[in-house]
């Protein structure tokens, strides 16, 4: 961990929360995001420092939107939730209990869900319990991070279900694919750190459910409507990253010792180390940017002004990316599709599809 703290510099380490971890799930690919990360970098600060801060975030508007939403589904002990519930679930009308975690004060919230989860995954009954601002716990790296789920609901038979409210709408059915994923990726943390829960408690882990219940807004109106979410791919790539962080004497392997994302302040705060400076210790660290990215990581908008001029097909986006397989430039891909580079071994089946888009790409034009 020495490794990690000279590249963090003389900062505290920036804590994850559930939106943090659930980016890496995005783009597990990429060490730059995986070793700042790992050592407690703070991405934001970073970013800003480089003259490139991210453009995402969420208006006031739409935080108090989703407060609204939130207290609406959760109001009178969580009765619309459990009208939800019992319509998705089946779960008993007159066997739910409510226990509000955070009453017992933000010092004891952690050790009191602890113990709310044990004495339920010891009952063996059919009483079913909502647990309001449950905190869990999640070692990120070395670092422990705590995790605040909406709702975590204990289901008849003994199982336990993640419950994630969203102020998205779902119009005819549908919602936004790339909301419903980030969701899914975020339930996929809370998931994991129940689980883990669980099983530092001497539980069966596979008693938290890998479907997930998502609630949001019902076409136009505040009327809530819920829907499970099956988060095992989330789980399975989140865990894949989680490891390579713990792992990440691998990805310390060849950076040159001196190498350092110092952002030591002065005494006005501002830090002591130029912007060019900090790129070059950053271009060190390879990236892999997408246009995912954009909404996910705050590195994003300094990757890809990097990524720029490289040629990477990275810049077509992930699906495109992973459809040309071995092909990693942009000019070897437009070679392959106008017949002027030759495909290397393997590479026959994806030149044949280039051609023929190209083919199609000119009679269109013609």
């Amino acid at each position: 961990m020495n490794r990690l703290d000279e590249l963090r510099g003389p900062v505290p380490p920036r804590a994850h929360d559930a939106r943090a971890i659930a980016a890496l799930a995005a783009n597990p690919g990429c060490a730059r995001r995986a070793l700042m990360d790992a050592a407690g970098v703070d991405k934001d600060r970073t970013a800003r420092h480089l003259g490139f801060p991210a453009p995402f975030g969420q208006s006031q508007f739409a935080i108090t939107r989703g407060n609204v939403f939130e207290s609406l589904v959760k109001e009178n002990g969580c009765a619309e939730l459990l009208r939800l519930l019992r319509e998705l679930l089946g779960l008993p009308v007159a066997q739910v209990g409510y226990q509000d975690v955070e009453s017992v004060g933000s010092h004891l919230r952690h050790s009191h869900t602890r113990t709310l989860v044990d004495r339920a995954a010891r009952e063996h009954g059919d009483t079913a319990v909502f647990y309001d601002h449950p905190l869990f716990s999640l070692e990120i790296a070395g670092h422990t991070s705590y995790l605040e789920p909406d709702v975590v609901a204990f289901q008849v038979g003994g199982r336990f279900h993640i419950v994630e409210i969203k102020s998205f709408s779902v119009i005819d059915g549908q919602a936004e694919p790339e909301k419903v994923a980030a969701a899914a990726r975020q339930a996929a943390v809370y998931v994991l750190a129940m689980r883990t829960l669980l099983a530092d408690l001497g539980h069966d882990p596979e008693r938290v459910s890998h479907d997930v219940v998502l609630v949001c807004p019902e076409n136009f109106a505040n009327r809530p409507t819920a829907t499970l979410v099956d988060v095992r791919k989330q789980l399975a790539v989140l865990k894949r990253q989680l490891t390579r962080m713990t792992r990440v004497d691998r990805l310390l392997e060849g950076l040159p010792q001196g190498v350092t994302f110092d952002l030591a302040p002065d005494g006005d705060g501002v830090p002591t180390r130029s912007a060019e400076e900090l790129a070059q210790a950053l271009a060190r660290v390879p990236a892999r940017y997408a246009p995912d990215c954009l909404s996910t990581c705050d590195m994003c908008m300094f990757c890809r002004d990097e990524a720029r001029g490289s040629g990477s097909t990275d810049l077509l986006g992930r699906q495109i990316r992973d459809q040309l397989g071995g092909v990693c430039g942009m000019t070897e891909a437009l070679g392959l599709a106008e017949g002027t580079v030759e495909p290397a071994e393997g590479q026959e089946e994806i030149a044949r599809l280039l051609r023929l888009a190209e083919r199609l790409r000119e009679e269109c034009l013609r």
